[in-house]
């Protein structure tokens, strides 16, 4: 049943298994490839192994066959099969070549040739046919040894199946329909609902994660239907994000609810300290001086004692100045031991050069501070103020200050008077002390009892420290997560305790100390009142919900749905929609509902409706009703780019008619990236184009690679979202994703990359040299990590995710009861990786598998589990060099870089056409799409390759623009 569902949705009628599409990530552009692995046959081993990235780079465009097409390739004129050219030319060359190995005597890798059904158009066998181009196009057949094709017969192979398979193509995509149809993703619906109800919180953190496509992406038609029973999910989702945002009736009518102002400065916050140091002292002082009374004390008891009797000991009872000697001396050593070191969090008083260590316990609270009312005097910050003040060094008046070292926090304990919901606003006092690049961030943690705690970070934005200066964050109460599970139910000074703290973080790797005067916390903050998230929906102050009539509570019902339905459904709205929705809202009233708990109600039908979930509409079949309205462009153009719903520019342009308009189309194409909600996209398609759900779960192995930080880890996520980001700010070319003299890195990658002069945590660009030995996707610490086994490289991972995800040629899965490597036998142990995987290769059950896949990712040898650089593994030299299935040689990835940039331009260019296209449709592409995604990667590359320019052809293809 489930071949017949992919038959139906590919349109290609008795297909196999039409899916094995999605592996032909070489079927307009063989002829292409073909030629530049010509190019690199005729000269030997001399372009890996001699010439410079740059030159293979400009050599692989000057072979492209996008750039320079080939005269002799025969056109397409018209959109009929070649038969005859097959019965002529093709099959006798089959008959010679192939039928011997896929004919009827014998049926290699289950495939027989001599009865494959040569009319593409309307035949069964295009899965079989496409498999065929693939692999004569990687020159993978005939095998190595055995009879040869001349170049004069692959070429009559690759040119007659290219072009049928184009012909195919745009035949079938005339005839088939395909479908866009499907829900938001989990990220999709939290976005939307942030943009609509103008709150950036997590509305969609309960729901579950989606499932990944065989193409890696998470927002596949294939996967994103919704149940009946789902749909009161949602409608659950819907009706806490509504509550979240508007105001109680009980509270909008007494004005903002009470805030809780702290401001502890460190001033307050070192006296304690000294306090206790002072208690501690005389504590120390009065058991020495009760000690020696007690000495004294003994020794007067025995006045009539001869000299002889009175023992040793005795005679050395000090006299009252040895005392207060010796009392100085242990007095001056328990001061000594409040010196905290230039390492520790610490406090400071300048005037008296008195310290103190910054210490914090969870026992009975006895840290938290008591909130306070009142602004300090001349503490009020407005909240917009620049925060990048000139760079010198300006130092804080303050007579005493918490220093914060690199890598040091100091935790201020609020107690249990936080609430539950709304904006908590920290303030930090903050001033640079020493030369660095520091920077604060801001964690949000309880301990409740010994094994019950939590600190998790709530700082969207690390702020720089550059002089003196106040840095802000602000931080949604009711999107922390974990809030101690026993406060209001447990009081303050037991345990467990109830009380939470916030963690002020000084996050600079090396160099960079910080001196803190004054702590801030303020909640709930409104900045207006009611909110503006209350008056999008409620948008009539004047309104009194409790003196209305009926009539007047319907009225402005229908107006509340009439502005809400369409910014949420993302079009016009018909009298009768809305009618509809006053309806349920009036048999809501009906049944004692209040007049707000009834609209908020509607509106969270109105936002569990398909109307909002779902994108695009139902199945095109090539008619004139097949290209998008402008609203369903506007959606879909918005979902791309800003994985959300689309703005009052969009909807006006889309009401317009203008936005099919191609001028129009880019132009807002280049408006969206300029918006900061692109980031979005930025991180959604970079994470699922290369798979990195995987580096998610990365640890590495803690005796193989002690000492790995959270915090380089978290670099190694953000490198690749930012390197893509920053090649949409440049347009720069496609082809920096295989190699670019440039890197996205902050101070904790450069220090493990080994380059020197980067301080500071904010990724920027940064220009490579060769003996960094990075540059581009295939070398970023984080990818390759993701693809070890968290204690050594991994070839195999490595291999496959190169050819799946960056040229979009998976190799084929493994066959079932593959043997293993046995680790255990001590003959095995003594080999490199290296021989253990070409002894592997070497069993028949793994050597047509292998063979395709190992010599891509032994050339990633060189770099270990973490992405660290090494010339050895265990004092022998890492042995990089590979041979491909063509003979070609790969040495190390130098050697790989340049194989691709001579003889893969086009089919990665084409391979990532393909992915955007995917991401961008939200479906799997079929046959029928292929034609298409050839014409865009030819017009990206005749321009430059530019990365914005992918971009725009994209959007303004006829393939984006059908449903």
């Amino acid at each position: 049943m489930r071949q017949d569902d992919d038959r139906l949705e590919s349109g290609i009628p008795g297909a196999r298994v039409i899916l094995l599409c999605v592996v032909v990530s070489l079927l307009a552009f063989a002829v292409r490839a073909h030629a530049q692995e010509d190019l690199l046959r005729s000269q030997g081993d001399a372009p890996a192994g001699e010439m410079n990235i740059e030159t293979a780079r400009r050599l692989g465009a000057q072979r492209s066959s996008y750039l320079h097409p080939r005269e002799d390739r025969t056109p397409v004129r018209e959109f009929r099969p070649q038969l005859d050219v097959y019965k002529a030319h093709i099959r006798p060359v089959l008959e010679k070549k192939c039928f011997a190995c896929h004919g009827e005597d014998e049926q290699e890798a289950d495939l027989r040739i001599d009865r494959l059904d040569p009319n593409l158009v309307a035949g069964d066998d295009v899965a079989h046919w496409v498999e065929v181009l693939d692999v004569v196009t990687n020159d993978e057949m005939p095998p190595s040894g055995e009879t040869d094709l001349t170049d004069d017969e692959r070429r009559a192979i690759l040119d007659w199946l290219s072009n049928e398979v184009h012909v195919a193509s745009r035949v079938r995509r005339a005839e088939a329909g395909h479908t866009s149809f499907r829900r938001m993703t989990r990220y999709e619906l939290r976005y939307a609902l942030q943009d609509l109800l103008g709150v950036p919180l997590d509305f969609a953190r309960d729901l579950p994660p989606e499932a990944i496509s065989k193409d890696g992406f998470e927002n596949s038609s294939e996967h994103l239907h919704v149940s009946p029973a789902q749909l009161e999910t949602y409608r659950d989702v819907a009706r806490k994000a509504l509550d979240l945002v508007t105001v109680p009736v009980t509270e909008r009518g007494s004005g903002p609810p009470v805030r809780l102002r702290w401001s502890v400065s460190m001033a307050d916050a070192a006296a304690r300290e000294f306090e206790k140091q002072d208690r501690g002292l005389e504590s120390l002082e009065k058991k020495l001086r009760d000690e020696y009374a007690k000495q004294q004390a003994k020794r007067d008891a025995k006045p009539e004692a001869r000299p002889e009797q009175i023992d040793a000991k005795a005679q050395l009872v000090e006299t009252p100045a040895q005392f207060e000697a010796r009392l100085g001396q242990e007095l001056a050593k328990r001061r000594s031991s409040f010196v905290a070191g230039r390492d520790a969090a610490r406090y400071v008083d300048r005037n008296s050069g008195r310290e103190a260590r910054v210490e914090w316990a969870y026992n009975e609270a006895r840290f938290a501070w008591e909130p306070v009312h009142e602004e300090p005097s001349g503490n009020a910050v407005h909240r917009d103020a620049p925060q990048d003040l000139a760079p010198d060094s300006m130092r804080s008046e303050a007579a005493r200050v918490a220093i914060l070292p690199p890598g040091r926090d100091l935790i201020v304990e609020l107690g249990d008077r936080l609430p539950s919901r709304g904006t908590m606003r920290v303030r930090v006092h903050v001033a640079k002390a020493s030369a660095g690049s520091p920077s604060l961030a801001l964690e949000f943690g309880w301990q409740a009892s010994n094994d019950s705690r939590a600190s998790v970070l709530v700082s969207e934005v690390e702020h720089e420290v550059l002089g003196a200066d106040v840095h802000e964050w602000d931080v949604h109460l009711s999107d922390v997560y974990p809030r101690n599970m026993v406060r209001g139910t447990a009081k303050m000074g037991e345990t467990p305790s109830p009380s939470e703290f916030i963690k002020i973080i000084n996050r600079a790797v090396a160099r960079g100390t910080v001196e803190v005067e004054r702590v801030e916390v303020i909640a709930p903050v409104h900045d207006v009142w009611p909110p503006e998230s209350h008056t999008r929906i409620f948008f009539d102050q004047d309104f009194d919900a409790a003196r209305a009539s009926d009539p007047e509570h319907a009225r402005y019902a229908r107006e509340i749905f009439g502005r809400f339905l369409p910014r949420a459904w993302r079009r016009p709205v018909t009298d009768l929609e809305v009618e509809q929705k006053v309806s349920l809202y009036e048999r809501l009233r009906s049944q004692g509902a209040d007049f707000q708990d009834s609209v908020l109600e509607v509106l969270a039908t109105a936002l569990a409706s398909p109307k909002f979930l779902y994108l695009g509409r139902g199945t095109s079949h090539g008619s004139d009703n097949a290209r998008c309205s402008d609203y369903e462009l506007a959606s879909r153009l918005a979902i791309f780019l800003w994985c959300s719903i689309p703005d009052e520019e969009l909807l006006a342009l889309a009401a317009r008619g203008t936005l099919q308009d191609e001028t129009v189309l880019r132009a807002q194409v280049d408006r969206m990236l300029r918006d900061a909600r692109h980031r979005r996209f930025s991180r959604h398609f970079v994470r699922q184009w290369l798979g990195m759900r995987l580096l998610d779960y990365y640890e590495p192995d803690k005796k193989a690679h002690p000492g790995f930080p959270r915090e380089l880890k978290e670099a190694m996520e953000r490198e690749p979202i930012a390197f893509f980001d920053e090649m949409l700010r440049v347009d720069a070319s496609v082809l920096d994703f295989l190699h670019a003299d440039y890197a996205m890195v902050n101070e904790r990658l450069a220090r493990h990359y080994g380059i020197e002069g980067v301080l500071g945590n904010r990724l920027r660009r940064v220009g490579l040299q060769p003996e960094h030995r990075r540059g581009g996707l295939l070398v970023q610490a984080g990818l390759l990590a993701m693809n070890s086994d968290g204690r050594d490289s991994h070839p195999l991972k490595r291999g496959i995710w190169l050819l799946e995800r960056l040229l979009a040629d998976p190799p084929a899965p493994p066959p079932p009861n593959v043997p293993k490597i046995d680790l255990a036998d001590p003959e095995i142990a003594k080999l490199t990786l290296k021989q253990r995987i070409e002894r592997h290769r070497d069993q028949p059950a793994c050597m047509s598998c292998h063979s395709k896949i190992d010599p891509w990712g032994i050339a990633f040898e060189n770099y270990d589990a973490v992405g660290r650089w090494r010339d050895e593994i265990q004092g022998k030299a890492v042995d990089a060099s590979s041979v491909l299935f063509n003979k070609q040689r790969l040495d190390g990835m130098d050697g790989l870089k340049r194989f691709l940039l001579l003889a893969r331009q086009d089919q990665f260019v084409h391979a990532l056409v393909e992915k955007l296209a995917s991401y961008a449709l939200g479906r799997p592409l079929r046959l029928q799409d292929r034609a298409r995604i050839d014409e865009i990667a030819g017009d990206v590359r005749k321009k430059g390759d530019g990365l914005v320019t992918m971009l725009h052809d994209l959007v303004c293809s006829e393939l984006f623009r059908e449903r």
